[in-house]
């Protein structure tokens, strides 16, 4: 005999099926969590989404480990490679600081798609500019002394200049890496603004530069005209890349549009005669988290 039909049956045949969750973007989750901006679409079961897990998986543990090895032991390749350089004599050391500058930033940001897609990943990926932040505190506050290290970061080859740009520049680093991570516009653009906008401007003003901004002689036309042009291609190149690898979803042309913004924006920081009292490792990737936050 079939059994009434309850209330209660009632009411569990009237629920909704259960939904796949749908990512959507909201202004309290641009931290930490991964999120998709007015010029993204909703993501839905695309791509590595970052989800707090209670325990990292072994095989994520692994991965992690091998490739926060494998990106310690490049990073110090990559800029020991440059030291010897500049000791033969074939570059010079500004330019071999300012390459270091750039290229580290950017090969770092890059890293990240080695990493697993636990949470905890950014811990691993931020823990090498960790190291290199340590580093640069012993030696800048004197605790031991490395004339080589100081030598390389340093204009003025003083230990305690170690304290601003270099160890703002590692600072932003980890900074991004952890709060923004891979899923965010936010992080790339600011990284990409800092090492790929400023690093080229730099180069370009010292060896071209010979007309001055009439509002800060230490700055020319043709290193804000880098920093703008490097800056926004080298943006647009690696949300390229992270979007490639399925990250985020973009929709270009209004993507384009605001990146050209924010680089004009951080052109204009970066030019202001403010760098004996704002580093330009500061002020120029702050400005573009906040142009970012703005406009995203």
């Amino acid at each position: 005999m079939a059994k009434p039909f309850t209330s209660q049956g009632a009411l569990l045949l009237s629920r909704p099926p259960p939904r796949e969750p749908l990512l959507l973007f909201r202004p309290s989750t641009r931290i930490f969590v991964p999120y998709a901006p007015s010029s993204l679409h909703p993501v839905r079961g695309r791509g590595p989404l970052l989800r707090a897990r209670s325990s990292i998986p072994p095989s994520a543990l692994l991965r992690d480990a091998a490739a926060l090895a494998l990106v310690g032991a490049g990073a110090y390749s990559f800029v020991r490679c440059f030291d010897i350089l500049t000791e033969r004599g074939l570059i010079g050391q500004k330019l071999s600081r300012k390459l270091v500058h750039v290229f580290s930033g950017l090969l770092f940001m890059a890293s990240w798609s080695i990493f697993s897609e636990s949470f905890e990943a950014r811990f691993f990926a931020a823990f090498v500019p960790f190291l290199n932040c340590v580093r640069l505190l012993i030696y800048g506050l004197s605790f031991a002394n490395d004339e080589g290290l100081v030598r390389s970061l340093s204009r003025e080859g003083k230990p305690e200049e170690l304290l601003r740009g270099p160890l703002y520049y590692v600072l932003v680093l980890m900074f991004c890496a952890l709060v923004f991570w891979r899923n965010s516009p936010v992080g790339v653009i600011s990284l990409s603004m800092m090492c790929g906008g400023d690093g080229f401007a730099d180069i370009m003003g010292r060896n071209f530069g010979s007309v001055k901004l009439p509002y800060n002689k230490h700055k020319s036309w043709v290193g804000s005209v880098f920093m703008f042009l490097s800056g926004f291609c080298v943006s647009m190149l690696m949300l390229h890349f992270f979007w490639m690898l399925g990250y985020m979803e973009l929709a270009w042309d209004p993507t384009a549009k605001k990146v050209a913004l924010i680089a004009l924006s951080a052109t204009v920081m970066e030019s202001l005669p403010i760098s004996e009292v704002v580093d330009d490792n500061l002020s120029v990737p702050l400005t573009t988290m906040l142009m970012t936050f703005l406009l995203f």
